[in-house]
């Protein structure tokens, strides 16, 4: 028997339960809902970042001046101040000042399948934006264009890819130059013995005891290697360009609400006048770890990249 003046509370229909404490937790789902933004929504990446609290960047350990340590083991470079602006840029959209930053070391061989399995959203490096990398991956904006070179000893004479007949070479693993440097080997038939490396300092410290003659890589690293050197007075890099090299951040393919985000970010600071500064710091400044300037002006494609940004991989338009 009721009391008099007493309304009974309504029960749900299925479970017998009180309708009035689901409301709490349908009201929950549905504010959940609405704080994530429309595109953060259509975005696989965005919602792992939401839902983690986390962005996880990939950074290399010698690629100066992209992505590196320095004298105290922070992870500093021109790629690595870019891919922090996009970062800012993901704060904003999904509404995050607090989100964390893990940083996670990659090689030229683990780079890519790191950003497939999803382990890292972003890679920030010297890692070539092309056609073929492009079936895995997705790129940002290109933010640097370097070609294809090859640094050896002034002492060992070798002035074209024909002197280096019959003799010891060596490349990074998972690099688009050592791709390059097999194939070319077999199609001149020099006669080459190609190395492999775990990394850039690797490569050049086999120059350096002579374990192998030339080292292939992006002339932009290696003119860093040399300033960087011991003795840079000892190298030369070969005046042979044999291929265009457009670098980019790696981001995980098809995920157009991520790639919305981090080209918008990516064109609004290629565009304004900050760029001309940051690219200052780190390629005509003194950088860590040694304070040495790279001295290496903004190239004529790059200022048109950063003028009319773009992610293509088609090596033909930066030439």
């Amino acid at each position: 028997v009721r009391e008099v003046g007493k309304t009974p509370r309504a029960t749900h229909p299925f479970t017998g339960g009180h309708a009035m404490r689901k409301l709490p937790l349908v009201a929950a789902l549905a504010a959940a809902a609405v704080a994530l933004p429309a595109v953060a929504q259509d975005s696989p990446t965005l919602k792992k970042i939401k839902d983690s609290g986390t962005i996880t960047i990939g950074h290399r350990d010698s690629s100066i001046p992209f992505s590196y340590y320095d004298d105290k083991q922070q992870v500093v470079g021109y790629a690595i101040d870019i891919c922090m602006r996009v970062v800012d840029a993901i704060k904003a959209e999904l509404r995050m000042p607090n989100l964390q930053v893990k940083l996670n070391p990659v090689t030229s061989a683990t780079r890519i399948p790191l950003i497939a399995n999803g382990t890292i959203d972003l890679e920030c490096g010297s890692t070539t934006n092309n056609l073929d990398r492009q079936k895995q991956v997705g790129f940002t904006n290109t933010y640097f264009v370097t070609a294809n070179r090859y640094v050896a000893k002034k002492s060992s004479n070798i002035n074209t890819l024909t002197d280096l007949k019959g003799k010891t070479v060596v490349s990074t693993s998972g690099t688009t130059n050592l791709k390059w440097i097999t194939e070319e080997n077999a199609k001149q038939n020099l006669g080459l013995s190609i190395l492999t490396a775990k990394d850039h300092a690797e490569a050049f410290l086999m120059v350096e005891t002579g374990r192998a003659v030339a080292f292939f890589m992006d002339d932009i690293l290696l003119y860093s290697l040399v300033a960087n050197s011991k003795s840079p007075g000892d190298f030369m890099v070969g005046n042979e360009a044999y291929t265009v090299e457009p670098y980019g951040a790696m981001m995980p393919r098809d995920d157009e609400g991520f790639r919305k985000v981090v080209d918008g970010a990516t064109a609004k600071l290629y565009q304004s006048p900050e760029m001309a500064a940051l690219y200052d710091k780190w390629f005509n400044k003194p950088i860590p770890p040694k304070g040495i300037a790279l001295n290496v002006p903004m190239s004529a494609q790059l200022k048109r990249v950063l003028a009319n940004p773009t992610s293509n991989g088609d090596p033909a338009i930066y030439k």
